[in-house]
């Protein structure tokens, strides 16, 4: 059975706390799983939450702050000591290649999985697979981030009152969804376009318009806010959201579900980033995220 979910690791911003780890954010895309910004400790978060390094297809990292990727070292060997049998690949900001090199290799161990260094430099697709594109846009950080978007290609709906119209039954809606065409009737007569799935993750950012292509028309978000509305000013000085503005760019956006995280540890009450998200205008599903939480993409429409 095909499972699609965000399995969040941890959710603290620079500083963890006694109920929040650093970051680390497993998203669970039918047989692949892709792992976000693995800060310190995601190694025992992911043991906590029943993910193994077998279950890793790709890790993908928006920026070199510590809370951000100080865990790769850890993630990276445990891929090695449990001899992942397929191929890892990685994305990361170019710029930041000393520093991965510096976590890949942080101790010595023995070398057993191939894993793929795809550094990112530029807007654009990363990766395209039969199940979902991978794309990257810039974001407005202190130093060089980039916020990740992951769209699964759009299908064909059958609708059963066109093919029973057409007296389309049995093996011959098989072979109108294949070829195209069954003598007069197209595709097109007897079905409608089904909406691929998207989710975006979007770390450390000023408001730019990366966050905005990223975010827009997603089903699931998971995005940055860091601080509450009345410490905006700290939020632009430092290069981050408040929970205000993550949920107006997710209303406008048109964002089904939208999980807030990575907090400071100024905060204790996650209610409040709740109240300021509704207060924003946000409509939709909301999750203030807490480490261990699972999230299912929504069901498609």
């Amino acid at each position: 059975m095909s499972v699609r979910e965000l399995v969040v690791l941890g959710t603290a911003s620079q500083v963890p706390t006694r109920h929040r780890n650093h970051n680390g954010y497993l998203l669970r895309w039918d047989g692949e799983g892709i792992l976000f910004d693995p800060g310190e400790g995601t190694q025992r978060q992911m043991l906590r939450a029943g993910v193994a390094a077998h279950d890793l297809n790709r890790i993908c990292v928006t920026h070199f702050h510590g809370d951000h990727s100080l865990g790769l070292a850890g993630v990276i060997q445990r891929i090695n000591l449990d001899r992942v049998p397929h191929e890892i690949t990685a994305h990361y900001p170019r710029s930041g290649q000393h520093f991965f090199d510096r976590l890949r290799y942080a101790t010595a161990y023995r070398e057993t999985v191939g894993i793929t260094e795809s550094p990112v430099s530029e807007d654009g697709v990363l990766a395209t697979t039969p199940a979902y594109t991978l794309e990257t846009h810039k974001l407005s950080h202190p130093v060089e981030s980039y916020g990740y978007r992951l769209t699964e290609p759009d299908g064909r709906r059958m609708l059963p009152d066109r093919l029973a119209a057409h007296g389309i039954k049995g093996p011959d809606v098989g072979r109108v969804q294949r070829e195209g065409t069954l003598g007069d009737v197209t595709l097109d007569d007897v079905s409608e376009v089904r909406r691929g799935q998207r989710f975006a993750f979007i770390m450390d950012t000023r408001l730019c318009e990366g966050v905005e292509v990223l975010a827009e028309g997603c089903d699931l978000l998971a995005i940055e806010s860091t601080f509450l509305d009345e410490d905006e000013q700290l939020a632009v000085d430092h290069g981050h959201l408040t929970a205000g503005q993550a949920a107006r760019v997710a209303q406008e956006a048109g964002v089904r579900h939208l999980v807030l995280t990575h907090f400071s540890q100024r905060y204790s009450e996650p209610e409040e980033f709740e109240r300021q998200a509704r207060a924003a205008g946000f409509e939709g599903e909301l999750t203030v995220a807490h480490d261990l939480l699972r999230v299912p993409v929504p069901k498609r429409r």
